[in-house]
C-alpha cells in the first residue's frame, strides 16, 4: 500500500516551491517483508499492534525515508509503540535512540522512564542496542550536534506548544541532525482556519503552525502525506482529542461512537535540514 504524497506547490501555501526548497528524502531501504516481520513480531504488546490500522507505521516510515543503516532518534517514545518496530529494524546496521524527559522533572516523567527502560531491559534480543537520552524540556539537547540522520516525533508537538517549549524543541532537532537529515512529524491536525490559540489544551494543532515552527528553526518542508488522515474526526469534543481512542477518556459513555470514529485525523510532515 502506497502512502499518498502531496507534492504540492509551496508557492500556493507557504511562499516557495517544494522542488526548489528541498531535495527529496532518500528512499527507504526497508522492504515490505521486513516491515511485515516486525509488525507481526511476538514481542509487540497486543494493544499496540491493534493500533496499526490507525497509525499506518509501514507507510509512515517509508514516507520518512527510514533506512536500516541510520541513526534515528525518537522523541518521547511513550510506552514504546514505535520502539517495537524501530529498534529491531535498526539493530543490525543502524542505531535507535529513545529521547525521554529527564526523570527528575516530575513523578510522571520518572514513571514513564522507568516503564520504558524496563521494557528495553526485558528483551535484549530486540532492544539490547537501544540508547536512551534524557533531556530537559526547557533546554533540550538530544545528542551530539550533527549526529543523527533522522528525528521522529509522533503526537508530541501539541504538548510542547501547550508548555511553551516548542521553539527550543524544534531548534534542538535541527542541532542534532546532520545536514540533509530528516525530521518526521505526526500530530493531531486541527480544523482548517483555526489557530494554535483556538486549539489550546484540546490536543490539536494547525498544520501551518507546525510548518512555521520547523521553518523558524531552519528546516525546509519537503513533503506531506495523507496516510494518517481521518475524515471521521470532527475535532469538536469537550474533552479534546483524548475523547477518541486509544485514550477514550469518557469511558463507557458513547464508547461505540468514538470507536467507530477511530484515532484522530493527523498531519504527517517531512522536513529536511538543508545542506550547508
Amino acid at each position: 500500500m502506497k502512502s499518498t504524497l502531496l507534492a504540492f506547490s509551496l508557492a500556493a501555501v507557504f511562499g516557495s516551491t517544494l522542488a526548489s526548497a528541498a531535495p527529496p528524502a532518500p528512499a527507504s531501504n526497508v522492504s515490505h517483508e521486513q516491515f511485515a516481520t516486525v509488525l507481526k513480531g511476538d514481542w509487540r504488546v497486543p494493544q499496540n499492534a491493534a493500533r496499526d490500522q490507525y497509525r499506518h507505521p509501514e507507510q509512515t516510515l517509508q514516507f520518512f525515508g527510514l533506512r536500516t543503516d541510520q541513526t534515528v532518534i525518537e522523541i518521547t517514545p511513550g510506552n514504546g509503540w514505535y520502539s517495537e518496530l524501530l529498534a529491531p529494524l535498526l539493530k543490525d546496521k543502524g542505531h535507535y535512540v529513545a529521547a525521554i524527559v529527564d526523570p527528575s522533572v516530575s513523578d510522571y516523567a520518572k514513571k514513564s522512564a522507568d516503564n520504558l527502560k524496563q521494557k528495553y531491559a526485558a528483551d535484549a534480543a530486540h532492544y539490547g542496542k537501544v540508547a536512551v537520552v534524557e533531556y530537559q524540556p526547557k533546554a533540550p539537547v538530544f545528542g551530539k550536534a550533527g549526529s543523527a540522520d533522522t528525528v521522529l516525533t509522533f503526537r508530541n508537538a501539541h504538548n510542547w506548544v501547550d508548555a511553551g517549549n516548542e521553539a527550543a524543541t524544534f531548534k534542538a532537532f535541527y542541532n542534532v541532525l546532520k545536514p540533509g537529515g530528516t525530521l518526521g512529524v505526526v500530530d493531531h491536525r486541527a480544523k482548517p482556519g483555526t489557530t494554535a490559540k483556538d486549539n489550546e489544551q484540546n490536543g490539536y494543532l494547525p498544520t501551518d503552525y507546525v510548518v512555521k515552527l520547523a521553518q523558524a528553526a531552519g528546516f525546509t518542508l519537503a513533503g506531506e502525506s495523507e496516510v494518517n488522515a481521518n475524515s471521521k474526526d470532527t475535532k469538536d469534543y469537550p474533552d479534546g482529542v483524548w475523547t477518541l481512542p486509544p485514550a477514550l477518556v469518557k469511558g463507557e459513555q458513547e464508547k461505540e461512537k468514538y470507536l467507530a470514529i477511530g484515532e484522530s485525523d493527523r498531519m504527517t510532515l517531512r522536513f529536511i535540514k538543508p545542506e550547508k
